[in-house]
């Protein structure tokens, strides 16, 4: 059986490689195969490095980042951040100086989240005043060079089922139970409603502010419904399943109107992670990556997220698909593990808002785990 992965092993490997294809890999043997893989990968140069036509890693950072959190950063080895946008309506003059600020210390912002439009999502008076800033918003993103805004599209997040478990050594993972939480009460001040209603609304909202992306150059990332319930607090979540992703893009087929790819959520939602990441990606609407492994017990319902070398997402795979289909934009490797030392750290926060979540050692961990992967891909190409 080993034998037999081995052999396959080589066999994927060697399909990849353009030396390969041209000597025929119908007319290798074996150690023929072993030897051309090896005279490829000694032949890159080393370090393999980011570039132009590679996926960018990165890390979240505060908008308010002092010298001491960049210099962090930057000693990870990664030249791209993300973080929350200020309110709105954004300012281009503004968001040059914040870009400016990280450009400064090596760093380049490739992505900012946007918010404060919940009578949007919720189709309430206003909304229209609301999507007018998002629209200013966009123009500036695109006048100060920021390529990616990211958001989201939560009636309401269910954040209850969320629970710590202990993982190896002691350290923190992040579980997930729906069954306990699937059938509390709405909240007064949201209220409850359809799957059409919230359709209807992200339909109105994505017609108006698409054309604009385009015009300005800006493409918009939307984040799936995480944890994937299919009710919270009364309403469904149209975010939580593939079919609600693909009628997602298919409302505005643009470039613009995309989504962030997790491959823990796709787990999470028992779908094959590289199979998700190929139908996106080859219609070039993923505009944002994460990069994370989980351990399911129920899809949808029942899952834990761990550390990337001990889930069920084939993390090697997901990066190569991510060069298969040419993805370019930022791969955010998150939901760090807690590590017990993190914690006597000055200014640690717990969780970081997920129960079992880490600090800078689970970051340090994520990074340079998705960075091997990717230079192991790197390498094979």
């Amino acid at each position: 059986m080993m034998e037999t992965n081995r052999r396959n092993f080589i066999r994927k490997s060697a399909c990849a490689t353009a030396a390969l294809s041209v000597a025929g890999m119908s007319t290798l043997s074996g150690s023929e195969i072993k030897k051309s893989i090896k005279t490829v990968t000694e032949s890159v140069r080393w370090p393999v490095t980011e570039g132009p036509d590679t996926p960018k890693l990165c890390v979240g950072a505060s908008l308010n980042a002092d010298e001491k959190q960049m210099e962090d950063i930057r000693q990870m080895g990664i030249d791209h951040v993300l973080m929350g946008g200020p309110r709105i309506p954004w300012d281009a003059e503004n968001l040059r100086i914040v870009m400016k600020k990280f450009r400064a210390h090596g760093l380049t912002i490739i992505n900012m989240m946007i918010g404060g439009h919940p009578n949007a999502i919720y189709g309430r008076e206003g909304r229209d005043e609301e999507i007018a800033k998002i629209k200013a918003s966009i123009i500036a993103a695109g006048e100060a060079g920021l390529p990616v805004i990211e958001y989201n599209w939560y009636v309401d997040r269910l954040m209850e089922g969320y629970y710590e478990k202990k993982g190896r050594g002691g350290s923190g993972i992040t579980a997930y139970d729906y069954a306990p939480v699937k059938d509390l009460k709405p909240k007064p001040e949201i209220g409850t409603y359809t799957a059409e209603q919230i359709w209807d609304n992200i339909t109105y909202f994505l017609k108006a502010v698409i054309p604009v992306a385009e015009k300005a150059g800006v493409r918009l990332a939307l984040h799936p419904n995480d944890p994937p319930a299919a009710v919270s607090h009364g309403s469904p979540q149209i975010m939580a399943t593939f079919e609600g992703w693909k009628r997602l893009l298919d409302i505005v087929k643009s470039p613009a109107n995309g989504m962030t790819y997790d491959p823990g959520v796709c787990r999470e939602m028992g779908l094959d992670p590289v199979e998700v990441l190929h139908y996106m990606g080859s219609r070039d609407q993923i505009n944002h990556a994460h990069y994370r492994n989980v351990t399911t017990r129920e899809p949808y319902n029942q899952y834990e997220e761990v550390f990337f070398d001990v889930g069920e997402v084939n993390m090697f795979a997901v990066m190569k698909e991510f060069f298969n289909v040419k993805y370019t934009r930022g791969i955010y490797p998150e939901h760090p593990r807690f590590f017990t030392r993190d914690a006597e750290f000055p200014g640690y926060v717990a969780g970081r808002g997920y129960p079992g979540g880490g600090g800078t050692t689970g970051e340090v961990f994520n990074v340079a785990y998705a960075r091997a992967m990717m230079q192991a891909v790197q390498s094979l190409r």
